[in-house]
């Protein structure tokens, strides 16, 4: 069933559909345009995308004026106007802080809106955006989307479809039509001429709540370097480069999306929930990760007993939340590190950065420093009782013995599972395991 459909009025007089569904915090979705929200939720990627989201937050999605189902017979539509449309929205849908999440067109309003606006928002996702729209390409190619939005819409059409998924045969929904169902051509191409003029860069230096910036590294319709010029440009902003070439996250590779904006907020966002306790999504390949605390002892001498507990709390709270961010899950705790299994070796190597990354900031703010050295491998372990036992699982500690505090290695298998994926992988070499009779190479994971 698709979430009900209800209407708030903007200060001047325009009627915003909007649609939400789940539980919590709120979460406001910019898209800006094109939109439609009853074809958007047809969509099964688009779907199950923010779904995985709504399980852990309130999902609140609205059609801009001159989109979908909100009003359609409006004046031309520019940045005030936009924004009125998120205060109409943020009025009815969020009386406390909320999380604002704007993607492609809708990323300049929203930063306007955030920057004059900075109590109401707790946390800004930026998710293949621009800050000054007449970067996104030069000024001849800028006039030609506009004139063939103008006089061939149906070309504009697959255009822009082109530009979104170069690998769909078909476009999705929110592209435009003759018929005009989410927004009429002469609209669209009102709209695409407008933003390549808007121009917020002077506003990012003053956005002071946590900002992600995520961006697709291949994608044709707005080019990476204009969301890494937004992270650079904003105090303190994370930048995540997700792979492949379609420019909304919900195709090719949601997971890595859900998981970067699961790490930002502190929750858990997988696109079907798994059983509790559950060790594999089913009997086969696992990847196993194993974490270990450097010189805990000497940790626990130096600092006595209860500030050594503290520092491991810490650490634990920073792995687990890393892990729930990515699909990972605790198998057990080792007493200084935990052995964790994921269904996707780039989940695994994606939560094993994570942790690094989010120990070194932690180790920034404190006087005592916790270096955890992480190995993974990967292969079919035996599951029992709970655990996982077998060669895979004994390869993986030995791996992550050979590690230094910092550092994440890998074996070759691994390495393999995630060719294509963008990590950096730096070669080892072959390297001799405890108890195995061949050597293994390994690789160290940059990060």
């Amino acid at each position: 069933m698709n979430p009900p459909i209800r209407f708030v009025t903007t200060d001047d007089g325009v009627r915003i559909a909007c649609a939400a569904h789940g539980d919590g915090r709120p979460l406001i979705f910019v898209r800006g345009w094109i939109s439609h929200l009853e074809l958007a939720w047809d969509d099964p990627a688009f779907r199950a995308y923010f779904e995985a989201i709504g399980r852990q937050l309130r999902v609140v999605r609205f059609d801009m004026r001159g989109n979908g189902l909100s009003d359609r017979d409006v004046p031309p539509v520019g940045l005030d106007e936009m924004q009125a449309d998120i205060s109409a929205v943020m009025d009815e849908y969020a009386p406390l802080p909320a999380v604002i999440y704007a993607q492609c067109w809708g990323g300049p309003a929203a930063i306007a809106w955030a920057a004059a606006h900075p109590d109401r928002v707790s946390h800004l996702i930026l998710d293949g955006t621009f800050a000054d729209g007449a970067r996104i390409t030069n000024a001849e190619r800028r006039e030609r989307i506009v004139q063939t939005l103008r006089e061939l819409p149906e070309a504009g059409l697959l255009l822009m479809a082109h530009y979104t998924q170069p690998n769909l045969n078909k476009p999705r929904f929110g592209q435009i039509d003759q018929s005009g169902t989410c927004v009429h051509p002469a609209m669209a191409a009102q709209l695409y001429a407008a933003g390549f003029t808007w121009d917020v860069s002077t506003l990012l230096e003053k956005l002071t709540m946590p900002v992600l910036v995520l961006h697709r590294r291949n994608t044709q319709a707005i080019p990476m370097r204009l969301g890494r010029e937004i992270a650079s440009s904003v105090p303190g902003a994370r930048f995540v480069a997700l792979n492949g070439t379609a420019h909304n996250p919900w195709e090719e590779d949601p997971e890595e999306a859900l998981g970067a904006i699961g790490e930002f907020l502190g929750v858990q966002l997988l696109r079907q929930e798994s059983p509790q306790g559950r060790i594999a999504g089913d009997e086969g390949l696992l990847t196993i990760l194993y974490t270990d605390m450097e010189e805990s002892t000497r940790m626990t001498r130096a600092l006595g007993d209860d500030r050594a507990q503290a520092v491991r709390r810490e650490h634990d709270a920073i792995i687990r939340q890393a892990l729930r961010a990515h699909g990972g899950n605790e198998v057990k705790h080792t007493g200084d590190g935990v052995m964790a299994t994921f269904t996707s070796a780039a989940r695994a190597l994606q939560c094993a950065i994570a942790i690094q990354r989010a120990l070194a900031v932690r180790n920034d703010l404190s006087e005592q420093t916790v270096r955890v050295r992480i190995g993974i491998n990967a292969g079919e372990p035996v599951a029992e009782a709970g655990d996982i036992f077998g060669t895979a699982v004994i390869a993986a500690s030995r791996v992550m013995e050979q590690a230094g505090g910092d550092e994440i290695l890998v074996s070759n298998v691994v390495r393999e599972l995630c060719a294509g994926k963008g990590f950096q992988f730096i070669d080892r070499g072959m390297v001799e395991l405890k108890g195995f009779d061949e050597a293994v190479r390994l690789f160290q994971v940059g990060w």
